[in-house]
């Protein structure tokens, strides 16, 4: 276990891009790697587990333990009717929440009531109309034997998950507060004091000295400097950031703002701010305490199973369209120059984490630049001419499908740029302010940007500003549709060859 925790330690040193990160800090990153959980995923899941459990034990009550039980659309009605009223009663007792889902007695307490209830429902419609008719008081019966069972088993199920998900920080949200001091230690106090918080304090991270802002707030650590918490939350799988600080520093709060939007997490201004200019923003409170919403993560909960759905599935049909494609050019890289067929090649991901991102290969394998040091021009003497080619339709980009099966890329989003891209000897980073803004989501196999003609060669300021512009643009617009607009539209973008080369 000890030498696990020190290979992690070393890794994430050899993720750091600076020395800004204390020992402490990046010991406390360290237990902050796994993925969280999404309490709204997870009542979801459970409540469509719920639906589709409960339908079926109607069917398999009626099939196997009534006689004279005939399927027809009134005994469906009846079954889809007894079923959304179970659930209803379910939400009513609040079964879906996950403060009660990590209660055993308690869940199953109430998913019992809720299931009596609709039965009694059911009943009383039976007697009192000719709706369900068709099935007799003895499939009721079965039905509420066999739907108990199966729900106690899989609430059970779940009341396990919860807890050891708890146990493990993954169902918590995942906080670290901006602004040390008093304020900050009086918002820690009524966080802990509400039932069932659901908030998980990392740490603090202020700007000013330690004479006024200690080192320890509530318990809780000073980890450093807001430079140090953009590494950290690089770093740390991190949901929240709460900025406090008083109202009269207004100013400092939009500095901060202007440095943190480009994390992709939600941040919340504690409530004294509520008189700010933020105003007009949405509300959010945790029990009784407030905030202030002043940016959401993009691209998150329901949104992130979508859009993994929409990837897998039109990933997969265009490797299976596109193999005969992918075979011919392999043999035609094998026949026209020695080396490999693909190119492996480190670019920045999600929340800046590296991805080696394939692609075919289209220089001569000596020549072949993996740092991206210098960039590809027309005429380029180390693209091959078959190279030349697959550069120019995009073909070369063919085996990133496989990326997006590994979910290291998404099909549609900002495209990932080589970890050493510039222009004019300057970082991407350098030329544009907030450039990591384009992080804050899955990198793409094709983009906004491109579908508007901003793809090829970037040899100019303007070109990587108009890309990135393009990029925030459809991070802040993100939609299943819009997605889909961009994937239909890449072919015909492909078209425009000007800068490709």
């Amino acid at each position: 276990m000890r030498a696990s925790v020190e290979n992690d330690l070393r890794d994430l040193r050899e993720l750091s891009h600076s020395d800004r990160l204390s020992e402490h800090a990046l010991e406390i990153a360290g237990t902050l790697r796994d993925d969280g959980i999404s309490a709204a995923v997870l009542s979801g899941s459970v409540r469509l587990t719920d639906i589709c459990l409960l339908g079926l034990s109607g069917f398999v009550a009626g099939w196997y333990f009534t006689t004279g039980f005939e399927m027809n659309w009134a005994v469906a009605a009846l079954i889809a009717l007894a079923t959304l009223l179970c659930v209803g009663f379910f939400q009513a007792a609040d079964a879906y929440q996950v403060s009660v889902m990590r209660r055993g007695l308690r869940q199953i307490g109430r998913i019992t009531g809720g299931l009596v209830l609709a039965c009694g429902a059911v009943a009383l419609l039976q007697q009192t109309t000719d709706f369900g008719v068709a099935t007799s008081t003895n499939w009721l019966g079965h039905w509420f034997l066999l739907a108990l069972s199966v729900l106690v088993i899989f609430r059970t199920t779940v009341f396990v998950a919860v807890r050891r998900w708890m146990d493990q920080g993954r169902l918590e949200r995942r906080a670290v507060i901006v602004g040390g001091g008093t304020a900050a230690a009086e918002l820690i106090h009524d966080l802990e004091g509400q039932v069932d918080n659901d908030i998980r304090i990392c740490g603090i991270f202020d700007d000013r000295a330690n004479d006024r802002s200690p080192t320890v707030v509530a318990g809780y650590p000073k980890l450093g400097n807001i430079s140090a918490l953009v590494e950290f939350a690089r770093l740390a799988k991190i949901d929240m950031l709460i900025v406090c600080i008083p109202l009269r520093a207004e100013q400092r709060v939009l500095q901060l703002l202007s440095k943190l939007w480009v994390l992709p997490v939600d941040i919340r201004l504690s409530a004294h701010t509520d008189k700010a200019r933020f105003r007009s923003r949405g509300a959010s409170f945790v029990g009784t305490v407030p905030f202030v919403d002043v940016v959401d993560k993009p691209i998150a909960d329901w949104d992130v199973v979508a859009k993994r759905v929409f990837d897998l599935f039109f990933a997969s049909l265009a490797i299976v369209a596109l193999t005969p494609v992918m075979i011919a050019t392999a043999i035609a890289i094998k026949l026209n120059s020695k080396g490999p067929v693909l190119f492996r090649q480190k670019r920045y991901g999600f929340n800046n984490e590296i991805v080696e991102v394939l692609k075919f290969r289209s220089m001569y394998s000596e020549m072949s630049d993996h740092d991206a040091k210098t960039v590809v021009t027309k005429g380029d003497p180390r693209v091959t001419s078959v190279g030349r080619f697959i550069r120019k339709t995009s073909i070369d980009e063919l085996p990133q499908l496989f990326n997006v099966l590994a979910g290291s890329l998404s099909l549609v989003g900002p495209r990932p740029h080589a970890v050493n891209a510039h222009t004019q000897n300057k970082k991407w980073d350098e030329v544009v302010d907030g450039y990591f803004a384009r992080h804050k989501v899955k990198p793409g196999v094709t983009g906004w940007a491109q579908i508007k003609g901003w793809r090829g060669e970037v040899d100019t300021q303007e070109k990587i500003e108009k890309r990135v512009e393009c990029d925030v643009y459809y991070i802040e617009n993100w939609s299943i549709l819009f997605d889909l607009k961009i994937l239909f539209r890449t072919p015909f973008a492909l078209l425009n060859t000007e800068n490709a080369y």
